[in-house]
């Protein structure tokens, strides 16, 4: 035979019966019993909910949709169209989805959305640290972040930024701010061939610039010094004026001989016959002027005068001087036409190249735009009421529960006779502290 001490102790079950009744019935009995207690119970745990619901701030979520730019090539989308139609390029399309997945750009606007320096400059464009209570700015980056939502379609590539706060403007402002950072930092973080070449060329026109001015500038002074405006006009012009003038020194001086023959050397009209031949020959001579060389200090120095033609008041340079000033006049002439040239030259590149630049920048299209939201997204009242109130129910049937149980308990039991001392020893700490609590 087996003895009892070996024998098997059948478990307990919800079904089994103690006397004739079932357990469940029992409790069911002892709730039904004390439900005063949990009505009374029930009801302030009802209003209770009510107003701790009620004062959990509202929250309003805006939210915007985006399309990423399509960052493939022509030969990349080939390779995926054959990739994708040719049975027999498996391998290769595995290899082309890797490298040139239909939506490689929005993991990398998702790592930029969520990025420090977007979340840094909001915290300073709207204020956060004062806005959400934080000491340090890394609490408010994370409050920030708790509170934005960046999820992606995976079919379409289209990101959603949605954005809770407890002003509803200012959830509206923070969802444009995001797209707003993306731009500038998308155009910052730009490193294309193009706008590397936008940045050689600025650098070059600024540059020509500075050496198109440079040029102007001596030509103007040295114009200014020797009186050379156009060389091959002014030519032109002392030719026909010391043509004029030779002509009328001729005439002059024949009427001169015919006057002396008549009147003699002593009369009038002989002296100012002379008067003019000589005002002629000075006037000539000015003209021509002299065939000393001219040197290249008196030319170019600013500070030199010694071509005193300007100071003199002569409004052309003399004539055999002028081949002499044609050779600096068109070396600086030639200068300033070559450098207006590569200006000219530079600046349409340069336009070009902002142009090239300004197609491969990628561009953030905006599907939905933010607007200010009409409804709140937290909290639900009604959820949060029943479910305060459900599991206040649920803990005041418990402790019944538990009480019976602890009542039905042996009072020899060491477990209870352990209760029994303890509790009074705790009772009294806790009203020891309080009491010193009051006094502090």
């Amino acid at each position: 035979m087996i003895p009892n001490s070996v024998l098997p102790i059948p478990e307990l079950d919800e079904t089994m019966q103690i006397g004739h009744e079932p357990i469940w019935a029992i409790r069911a009995m002892l709730l039904w019993k004390h439900r005063r207690k949990l009505a009374h119970v029930t009801a302030i745990s009802l209003l209770v909910s009510l107003a701790v619901s009620f004062s959990i701030p509202k929250q309003y979520k805006s939210t915007t949709s985006i399309m990423p730019p399509d960052q493939q090539g022509s030969s990349a989308m080939l390779l995926a169209a054959l990739a994708g139609h040719s049975g027999g390029l498996g391998a290769l399309g595995s290899l082309a989805s890797g490298l040139f997945g239909a939506h490689s750009s929005t993991a990398l606007f998702i790592n930029l959305l969520q990025s420090g320096t977007v979340s840094d400059h909001l915290i300073d464009r709207f204020n956060l640290q004062h806005v959400y209570h934080k000491h340090y700015r890394i609490d408010t980056a994370k409050h920030l972040a708790r509170c934005t939502k960046i999820t992606e379609d995976k079919k379409s590539g289209v990101i959603t930024i949605a954005v809770e706060d407890i002003n509803r403007v200012r959830a509206r402002d923070l969802a444009q701010a995001y797209l707003d950072e993306l731009n500038n930092l998308v155009t910052k973080t730009n490193t294309s061939a193009a706008h590397q070449e936008r940045i050689f060329v600025e650098r070059r026109l600024h540059e020509v610039q500075t050496n198109l001015e440079d040029a102007e500038m001596q030509l103007s002074q040295f114009s200014t010094k020797s009186n050379a405006i156009d060389i091959k006009e002014q030519t032109r012009a002392m030719v026909d004026a010391g043509a004029r003038v030779q002509a009328e020194l001729l005439v002059e001086q024949s009427g001169l001989q015919s006057l002396r023959q008549i009147y003699g050397d002593s009369n009038i009209r002989v002296r100012e016959a002379e008067a003019r031949i000589a005002s002629l020959q000075g006037e000539l001579t000015k003209m021509t002027g002299s065939s000393a060389p001219l040197t290249a200090e008196a030319i170019h120095d600013d500070n030199t005068n010694s071509i005193g033609s300007n100071d003199k008041g002569e409004l052309y340079p003399p004539l055999r001087q002028l081949p002499r000033l044609a050779v600096s006049y068109t070396d600086l002439y030639r200068r300033v036409k070559v450098q207006e040239s590569v200006f000219e030259l530079l600046t349409q590149q340069y336009e070009m190249a902002r142009i090239e630049e300004a197609k491969d920048v990628p561009v953030v299209s905006v599907i939905d735009p933010p607007g200010i939201p009409e409804k709140k997204s937290f909290p639900p009242h009604l959820l949060i009421t029943l479910l305060l109130t459900f599991l206040s129910f649920t803990v005041a049937s418990a402790l019944i529960l538990m009480r019976d149980n602890w009542e039905k308990v042996d009072p020899a039991d060491p477990r209870k006779m352990l209760a029994v001392e303890v509790l009074p020893v705790l009772r009294r700490r806790i009203r020891l502290l309080r009491l010193k609590r009051g006094f502090e």
